[in-house]
């Protein structure tokens, strides 16, 4: 498989540290509100990664922080009358249910900074004991210049980042380059921990990199998040974990692009701003799952209603395919044919130009027409009828690849049609024997303003969801 690597701006083959295992970390949310589509992108293409390397006979141990400390969970404490930890507490329990939503997988951990603080004040003394920190009034910070590859990820140097630095009023840091690993605390309200350097709190970067060394070792083979982290969180997370350990702290960086909001970025003061659970309004998690990985993960991704439509529409094209094949596997003979095998064997073909697609890059966008291909030759195949060993092993072969794209999860029709409607299937089949034609036309009507198509086929009536 060749990867990006954004350390090195250049495609890799990738080869885990341990064949027996790969370790991957991925920024996970900041839990003070519902989680918003850009945060989603993440979520969705790393699971994805996780996947098909499951899929590809890899064990993976994946890990995805909570960051629980943080001003904006002290703020909303504050606004809502509660503490921090129920507010933290409340959103973890949100970002669960969105996620599901999603199809994304649990992670093999999920380490929330509040139960790691040892580990913080352990990391930040060692820090200091090195005389790569220093600590003023019971503020740490971590010393920029003393780490002489700082700026290698972001492909920024130290004197350009010096132009644009400066020292805020009230700032007791050495130089406008430092950066926060321990906060004092400021007032009775913030919650705080005791530690060497008196009561207080950890900075944001500093939690990546305890949980990430705590959970999966000194240097792991993945670590992943957006591209809005590339600078300066993941570079300030390389210059304390590799000060600390003296080895690199990852082997391939991989980060996803931008979403935009109808061609425009994202912002609350625009009013352009969607949380998931305000999408899962109008669409199915499934469908905003299809919408993020249409797109080459490294891309800019344009979010718009149109777009959605056309997920909405693309993702349903394979829920008929499937739906189509499993009303086969009930009506249709029983062997296959000569013909349908050699058919058969001409799809198998697709599993490899999936294959290959997500292999150059975890290419999802060429991994779905390779899907697409296969479902429109799944159906000029059963377009007169199919036998029921041939339409099952196409299923198989279409839910083993949407599987690794965590797509077409939740499509069984027996569970989806309910006993009344099933009813009025059978009480149109009845009306059109007694040639009640008007009765039958007005179930069908009926059944379709409740997103229902009746498909009449030489093996009976078909019901597909729209």
């Amino acid at each position: 498989m060749k990867i990006y690597n954004t350390m090195t701006n250049r495609k890799e083959e990738f080869v885990p540290i341990d064949e027996k295992e790969i370790k991957i970390y991925v920024c996970g949310p900041t839990v003070y509100n519902y989680f918003h589509i850009g945060n989603a992108r993440p979520f969705v293409v790393f699971d994805t990664l996780r996947k098909y390397l499951e899929y590809r006979g890899n064990s993976v141990k994946f890990v995805q922080n909570f960051t629980d400390v943080d001003d904006k969970i002290i703020n909303k404490a504050r606004e809502e009358g509660i503490t921090a930890g129920e507010v933290s507490e409340k959103y973890i329990a949100e970002y669960f249910k969105d996620a599901a939503a999603l199809n994304v997988t649990k992670a093999t951990v999920h380490p929330q900074v509040t139960q790691n603080m040892k580990e913080i004040i352990a990391f930040v003394q060692d820090l200091i004991d090195k005389g790569y920190a220093y600590e003023v009034d019971g503020d740490v910070y971590y010393s920029t210049r003393k780490f002489e590859s700082y700026g290698k990820l972001s492909g920024q140097n130290i004197e350009d980042l010096e132009a644009g630095a400066r020292i805020e009023v009230g700032d007791k840091k050495k130089d406008p380059l430092d950066f926060a690993l321990w906060k004092a605390r400021k007032t009775d309200d913030e919650i705080a921990w005791e530690s060497p350097w008196g009561m207080g709190r950890p900075g944001w970067h500093i939690e990546c990199s305890v949980m990430s060394t705590k959970y999966l070792g000194e240097t792991i083979d993945i670590h992943a998040g957006g591209q809005d982290l590339m600078f300066p969180h993941h570079e300030n997370e390389i210059a304390q974990t590799e000060a600390k350990t003296g080895k690199p702290f990852a082997n391939y960086w991989m980060h996803n692009g931008y979403i935009t909001i109808d061609n425009e970025k994202m912002s609350k003061s625009k009013g352009n701003f969607f949380t998931v659970r305000d999408i899962l309004k109008d669409y199915e998690g499934e469908v905003m799952r299809f919408f993020l990985l249409s797109g080459h993960y490294r891309s800019p991704i344009n979010f718009s209603q149109e777009l959605m439509e056309q997920a909405k529409n693309g993702l349903s094209r394979m829920r008929n395919c499937l739906s189509n094949l499993n009303h086969l596997i009930e009506t249709g003979s029983d062997k296959m044919t000569e013909a349908e095998e050699q058919t058969y064997a001409g799809l198998e073909n697709y599993r490899q130009k999936f294959i290959d697609a997500m292999e150059d890059d975890l290419n999802t966008a060429d991994a779905i027409s390779a899907i697409f291909e296969l479902v429109r030759d799944i159906n000029t195949a059963v377009k007169e009828g199919a036998s029921r060993e041939f339409a099952g092993k196409c299923k198989a072969l279409l839910e083993e690849l949407t599987a690794v794209l965590g797509i077409l999860r939740h499509t069984d029709e027996k569970d989806d049609v309910d006993d009344e409607i099933r009813q009025l299937v059978a009480e149109r089949q009845e009306a059109r024997k007694a040639k009640n034609f008007a009765r039958a036309d007005e179930i069908r009507d009926l059944l379709k303003a409740r997103g229902i198509t009746l498909k009449d086929t030489p093996q009976g009536v078909q019901i597909v969801r729209e």
